[in-house]
């Protein structure tokens, strides 16, 4: 049965969750013939902070070959994908003042806080706009505790598509799956998307009418709330169109998207989701927030007891509990790997073209000045960056190099990113790419 709550609930979700992105209707795959290589990448944001003792090998001081090291117990799960790898230490984030978390800071390497609107683009979404298009170009799930998932199904911290943009995070794997797959299912949760579908359209024709009447310093914010409906509605019309193809990727509903035992089942099913979207082609950009960017999560089904923020006053090396956590989200990252290494892509396999990001929105720490940013990179993006080694940095360039790196692998130039002139004769010593990670 429907219930008129959790539909009203489920349509808001959809739009939050597209406000400020724009959907183009582009091709869901690349052309077998065309000259541009679909290019993807991937960012796992671990809340609590990431301490470099959990991902570097021991004894490992400068920057050298991964080949002979053993990885930390956190990260043993990526021991065969070594060669892979690439752990970098000594970038730093101080002018993003990440003491609890950066929030969207993180990614767009600025000046973050708790409440504080974003104040420019994060590279995620930037990213987004510089890869071969897709229906959906960026994608966010977060994943938290059941309570929060539940009460919050959207929420938005860690991305942005511009000043005072946020672009929200499904957190309901139920409502993720009806946006995406709705159009192909049967039963219930064809009925629902169905009705949901309907309503959305009605609500997009009334929500424009009503607009009209407003004083016109309003207009424009309500015209961004109308937007968000007609790129909800022109996603579900697109995905309608390549329904054939969809039914190859979409995941099988089971009880833990119901009934979910641990809140842990919600993030494995919201992690099928998002890959699904990415091997399905959905979408080329898909960032994914372990703790929502915030200072709480939880890991019971993992046995952790503990959660939110009392696990950031926990030392991470050595720590059994920090220990799971990590070896969890190794996991997700080599489920991610192996999925999209099944898919044949050009001359080789989606991974070869695939870049994954794993870092923490709250640099090295919680209460952290943000002076150590360490980062993985697994992949090398159609053979731009270097693997199989660690790069031990300075900690005078910023993460916003990182981030310019990145653009540049991608095809744009870019020298600076999120970073005036001003910002960076205090914070950066350097312009341009990271060389050290760069083929």
């Amino acid at each position: 049965m429907l219930n008129r709550r959790n539909m009203l609930q489920g349509m808001a979700a959809g739009v939050g969750a597209a406000f400020g992105t724009s959907l183009l209707p582009q091709r869901l795959l690349a052309s077998p013939s065309s000259a541009t290589t679909p290019k993807r990448v991937i960012f796992f944001m671990q809340n609590q902070g990431f301490d470099p003792k959990t991902c570097i090998p021991a004894g490992m001081t400068s920057s050298g070959s991964l080949a002979k090291a053993k990885l930390p117990e956190p990260i043993e799960a990526l021991e065969p994908y070594k060669e892979r790898l690439h752990i970098i230490n000594g970038l730093h984030g101080r002018h993003t003042s990440p003491s609890h978390s950066a929030f969207f800071g993180a990614l767009g390497g600025y000046r973050g806080g708790d409440g504080v609107p974003p104040s420019a683009a994060t590279i995620d979404y930037e990213l987004s706009k510089v890869l071969p298009q897709t229906l959906l170009p960026h994608l966010c799930i977060g994943m938290d505790s059941i309570e929060n998932m539940t009460t919050k199904p959207t929420l938005a911290t860690l991305s942005a598509s511009g000043a005072g943009q946020p672009i929200f995070m499904y957190s309901d794997p139920n409502q993720l799956y009806q946006t995406l797959y709705g159009g192909i299912s049967t039963g219930d949760i064809r009925l629902q998307h169905e009705t949901r579908s309907s309503m959305l359209t009605e609500i997009e024709k009334l929500a424009a009418a009503k607009g009209r009447s407003l004083p016109a310093a309003d207009q424009q914010r309500y015209g961004q709330y109308v937007q968000g409906f007609k790129d909800i509605n022109g996603l579900r019309d697109r995905l309608g169109t390549v329904a054939e193809h969809l039914r190859e990727f979409a995941p099988k509903v089971d009880e833990r998207y119901s009934n979910p035992e641990f809140e842990t089942d919600w993030h494995d099913v919201l992690l099928d989701l998002g890959i699904s979207a990415l091997a399905a082609g959905i979408t080329n950009t898909l960032t994914i927030g372990s703790g929502r960017g915030e200072i709480f999560g939880a890991w019971k089904g993992l046995g952790v007891d503990q959660q939110g923020h009392n696990l950031g006053h926990m030392d991470q090396p050595d720590n059994p509990i920090w220990i799971k956590i990590r070896q969890y989200n190794s996991r997700m990252l080599v489920k991610i790997m192996e999925t999209l290494e099944s898919v044949p892509e050009g001359s080789g396999t989606m991974m070869d073209h695939t870049l994954i990001v794993y870092t923490s929105n709250n640099a090295d720490k919680q209460h952290t000045d943000g002076a150590n940013w360490p980062v993985m990179l697994l992949g090398n993006f159609d053979g731009a960056f270097k693997t199989g080694c660690f790069t031990q940095l300075d900690g005078k360039r910023p993460i916003n190099a990182l981030f310019a790196t990145l653009l540049r692998a991608a095809g744009q130039n870019c020298d600076r990113f999120n970073m005036n002139d001003n910002l960076a004769r205090k914070f950066d010593v350097g312009t341009g790419p990271l060389k050290e990670v760069l083929v």
